[in-house]
């Protein structure tokens, strides 16, 4: 275990010197965020009548997406395992007395962490300053924030263990984008990435409510703003956690089968 902290730690610390790419990362995500307020708002002003989700729910869930951006989008990957795989230095880290997935997984955990701790607070700050109905409301209730805060946990391994299967599907291929590209767009898309999963269709929300996808950022940034009933939130929380321990459970076993035949030529 004391590994592994120490793995995180040092790729956490190193995540965070990246300051002026982060400075860059919170221009962009002020002037995505006020975009997709501003086009919603036309959606919503030409259809007065369908109103899937209130607007300042919406505003909420948009500045939450963008604080924290790094966290949930599975495009935000981590090159180097991929290089690892690709190059030929995983063989290194076969050397090491550590199980792999695990090591990996506690990197990405730091990764996504290190860039999400500099780009999120400026970004909250702003976003409750704004004026209504743009502003980033308080919780919904203090029972929301709690459940907030443990979904958004549940979430980042949800996302962490999705993208993991990205990485080990990387051993089957001679390239990495096939796999990256397709499993990334279709997680953006069912994951609320793109639009919130409240204004999509309902016959395919039903769906999509039950998988993992649904489990990645749609749930905490819902419950923050109280869209999800509190009889509902607790049930999505539940499947978050199932979630979170499938996708794990089945990235050990292919992540185990895959080493068992990995080939690795030069030296």
């Amino acid at each position: 275990m004391k590994a592994y902290i120490s793995f995180f730690r040092i790729r956490f610390i190193n995540g965070l010197q990246y300051r002026t790419a982060a400075y860059a990362g919170i221009a962009t995500q002020f002037a995505w965020g006020f975009m997709f307020i501003m086009l919603y708002q036309a959606f919503y002003k030409s259809n007065p009548g369908i109103v899937p989700m209130p607007f300042d729910q919406l505003s909420s869930y948009i500045w939450l997406q963008q604080a924290f951006l790094a966290l949930y989008m599975t495009w935000f990957v981590n090159n180097d395992i991929f290089n690892l795989i690709t190059n030929g230095n995983v063989s290194y880290e076969l050397c090491r007395p550590l199980d792999i997935y695990n090591m990996w997984f506690t990197k990405s955990c730091a990764y996504r962490l290190s860039r999400a701790a500099l780009r999120c607070f400026p970004i909250l700050i702003a976003a409750f300053v704004l004026p209504e109905p743009y502003k980033l409301g308080m919780p919904y209730s203090w029972i929301f924030a709690i459940l907030f805060i443990v979904s958004m946990a549940l979430a980042l391994i949800v996302v962490v263990a999705y993208c993991m299967l990205v990485y080990i599907f990387t051993f089957y291929t001679i390239s990495p984008v096939g796999a990256r590209i397709t499993l990334v767009m279709i997680a953006d898309f069912l994951s609320g990435g793109l639009i919130p999963l409240p204004l999509l269709p309902d016959w395919l929300t039903k769906y999509i409510d039950f998988s993992p996808f649904a489990a990645m950022q749609n749930v905490p940034f819902r419950i923050y703003s109280g869209n999800i009933p509190a009889d509902k939130a607790a049930l999505a929380v539940l499947l978050q956690v199932a979630w979170a321990v499938i996708l794990v459970a089945i990235g050990k076993i292919l992540m185990s089968r895959a080493l068992k035949n990995v080939v690795v030529q030069g030296g």
